[in-house]
């Protein structure tokens, strides 16, 4: 089983940007793609007129590690929405970034209903992430708007409904830039997808090197290890992202770092799948 523990030199995000800080509610469109290493350095050449640089990103090329912490019930219910592909479904996450444990703690709601993803987010000191303030919230947190705050009940909410608690720890390292003349699109590269299972961890395993390959040609289904390219935008798709697809003659898929691992854990623990399988099934034909 191949081990991965690359980040960039400068993971220091504890100051993260001001502006990342106000989107705590997001409406947006995403198309994703598995893209060969050989044609990254094409497609950042091509975005160039179109992008800045995320303030986030460190180095000549803007990146930053992120770290999540998927939750899940304990039959896994989040994740088989997905592999079902329910038309209507949610994730719920806990991110950060960095490695030095500093920088604050996203809870995020992810919903998605038929092709657009609606992102809700709180944000968390690192001296407030405690796993009490989510399963047994006793005070309320002083958050910044009340939006926010109805955020992370909604979270709480949902996090004891279905009884979820830490499945999957999920690291990559995120090349990110932000569209000059929308007022929402966002194109990101991540590569160095890694992940560990959580075995209900709440604790973020910062410096902890023991991290599983997921950009593998078996988790990607491809004949390569790629990166996993997004493009984010508002209502309407930017003519220059069409023109990006057209040009390198991209293939949406529908790749999720959260079920990959979740799939790769039940094919080491003896899981057969059919080749063609998308919905988690044994190749007899019963449910995972």
């Amino acid at each position: 089983m191949k081990l991965l523990a690359e980040t960039p030199k400068n993971n220091n995000l504890s100051s993260i940007e001001p502006g990342a800080q106000k989107d705590t509610q997001i409406d947006r469109y995403e198309l994703k793609f598995v893209v060969d290493p050989k044609i990254v350095p094409g497609i950042r050449e091509f975005i160039q007129p179109f992008v800045n640089r995320d303030n986030n990103g460190v180095g000549q090329i803007p990146e930053y590690t992120v770290t999540t912490l998927q939750l899940d019930s304990p039959n896994a219910t989040l994740h088989y929405a997905k592999e079902r592909k329910a038309y209507s479904r949610f994730k719920l996450r806990i991110r950060t970034y960095g490695t030095d444990g500093k920088c604050p703690y996203f809870m995020e709601i992810k919903r998605k209903v038929n092709t657009m993803i609606l992102k809700s987010r709180a944000i968390l000191p690192p001296s407030d992430y405690d796993r009490d303030n989510i399963l047994r919230p006793t005070t309320l947190i002083p958050f910044k708007t009340e939006s926010e705050t109805q955020n992370y009940l909604e979270f709480v909410r949902l996090t004891n409904e279905v009884g979820a608690r830490p499945a999957v720890f999920i690291r990559y390292i995120r090349e990110s830039y932000k569209g000059t003349s929308e007022s929402y699109s966002r194109v990101t590269l991540d590569r160095s997808i890694t992940y560990r299972p959580a075995r209900g961890q709440w604790e973020f395993p910062h410096q902890e090197k023991r991290w599983y390959a997921l950009d593998t040609q078996a988790s990607l289904r491809r004949e390569f290890p790629g990166y996993i390219l997004e493009l984010k935008s508002g209502a309407e798709l930017p003519q220059w992202m069409a023109e990006l697809i057209e040009r390198f003659n991209l293939v949406r898929t529908g790749f999720c770092k959260y079920s990959a691992a979740m799939r790769l854990e039940s094919i080491f623990s003896g899981r057969q799948y059919s080749a063609a399988s998308e919905n988690c099934t044994y190749e007899d034909g019963s449910d995972f």
